[in-house]
C-alpha cells in the first residue's frame, strides 16, 4: 500500500509540476516519489532488473538521465527525455492498458471514435513484451 501511495503522489506531483509551467521543485519531488514508489511496489531487486535489462539500457538512460537533468535544474529538457524514456521502457504494457481502457464504458466509447481509434490501434499493436 505504501508503494502505491508513493507512486500515486509521484504521478500527482509530476502532473502538477507540468501544469505549473515545469516547476522544478514539484517535478523533482514527483520523480523521487515515483521511483521510490515503484521500488516499493515491485521490490528493489526487481526494479533494478527491470531498468537494467540489456535491451532496455537506452530507455533507462533516457529516463534516469531525464530525472537527473530535472534534479539539476533543467525541467523542460529533463521531462522531454523522461517522457521519451518512459515510453520506451513501458511500451510493452501499452497493449494491455489499451485493452483494459476499451472495456471501460465511457472511455471505451471515446477510444473507438474515428480519429482516435486509428491512433489507439497503433499504440495498442506493439509486439514488444516486457
Amino acid at each position: 500500500e505504501i508503494g502505491m501511495g508513493l507512486t500515486g503522489f509521484g504521478v500527482f506531483f509530476l502532473f502538477f509540476g507540468m501544469i505549473l509551467f515545469f516547476d522544478k521543485a514539484l517535478l523533482a519531488i514527483g520523480n523521487v516519489l515515483f521511483v521510490a514508489g515503484l521500488s516499493f511496489v515491485i521490490g528493489l531487486e526487481r526494479t533494478f532488473r527491470f531498468f537494467f535489462q540489456k535491451h532496455k539500457m537506452k530507455a533507462t538512460g533516457f529516463f534516469l538521465g531525464g530525472v537527473l537533468i530535472v534534479l539539476t535544474g533543467w525541467p523542460l529538457i529533463g521531462m522531454i527525455l523522461e517522457i521519451y524514456g518512459f515510453f520506451l521502457l513501458f511500451r510493452g504494457f501499452f497493449p494491455v492498458v489499451v485493452g483494459f481502457i476499451r472495456r471501460v464504458p465511457v472511455l471505451g466509447y471515446l477510444l473507438n471514435l474515428p480519429g482516435i481509434s486509428s491512433l489507439v490501434d497503433k499504440v495498442g499493436e506493439s509486439n514488444n513484451m516486457v
